[in-house]
């Protein structure tokens, strides 16, 4: 019997690392990996020891590759097409998670891959990775996210190259145009994946929670709109974060006086 693949979850200390496990298929993803994956997320978004999460993928080779496309065979269009219009489906329990999720690239990521990674809300890639929406090369088209969140990280004519030519690049040039945050050599990856998760774990929860917020609402909010959203943001944070006793600490030390953000 093929191995589906599994999901791994290991916590250091605030920061839960995730793994997707099928290194032999280039951790493509089964359907029992996506179920598995969800449900993860949602025992990881309860859980309270936990401040941020890391997505990778097993082996030196590849991140994640998409979708297990023999799952294809023999599925109907009107099935693939509900669950791909399922408010529920893995990229958006990603992006909606209400704790930063960090992605931990170190190999392919293409189709569903590089849209999962879109989907997280800071991209980490070595340099011997690569990048790509191939699904044009099989006579189709992106179906996880890849058409709206590339064009809006990147930009309409980069997003056009990558999905019209279905095209890989590598991480160099993903990072020239903004698709990765931070490029770093394969052995310097972990390191700096965790130096950032360690530093945004030892924030504020709520204020870490709020800003993310903040921050995802400018795909969906206008200026004026996201203005105000930030605003209403910012008074639950000065009160329901604790951040009443830290500005009072930090004026002590200071000797008083106004301070202004």
């Amino acid at each position: 019997m093929e191995n589906s693949g599994t999901v791994r979850v290991e916590q250091i200390d605030a920061i839960a690392l995730i793994t997707l496990d099928r290194p032999e298929k280039h951790n493509a993803l089964s359907q029992s990996m996506r179920d598995s994956l969800i449900r993860k997320l949602g025992e990881l978004a309860a859980d309270e020891t936990v401040r941020v999460v890391v997505l990778t993928g097993a082996g030196k080779v590849s991140f994640c590759v998409g979708t297990d496309v023999s799952e294809f065979l023999g599925r109907s269009g009107l099935t693939q097409w509900e669950r791909d219009i399922d408010p529920f489906r893995l990229f958006e329990v990603i992006e909606r998670f209400p704790k930063p999720v960090l992605t931990m690239i170190n190999g392919y990521a293409y189709g569903g891959g590089c849209e999962l990674a879109l989907a997280c809300d800071i991209r980490i890639s070595s340099t011997n990775s690569q990048f790509g929406q191939l699904e044009v090369n099989f006579g189709l088209i992106p179906g996880g996210g890849g058409t709206q969140r590339l064009t809006r990280l990147v930009g309409r004519g980069q997003a056009m190259r990558m999905i019209l030519g279905g095209e890989r690049i590598p991480a160099s040039e993903a990072w020239r145009i903004g698709l990765v945050d931070l490029l770093v050599p394969p052995t310097d990856l972990w390191e700096t994946t965790f130096s950032v998760a360690r530093a945004i774990a030892e924030r504020n929860p709520a204020a870490v929670r709020l800003a993310k917020e903040a921050i995802r609402s400018v795909d969906e909010m206008s200026l004026s709109a996201g203005l105000r959203y930030e605003a209403s943001l910012m008074g639950i944070c000065l009160y329901e974060s604790g951040s009443e006793a830290t500005i009072s600490a930090f004026l002590g030390k200071k000797g008083g006086g106004e301070q202004s953000t």
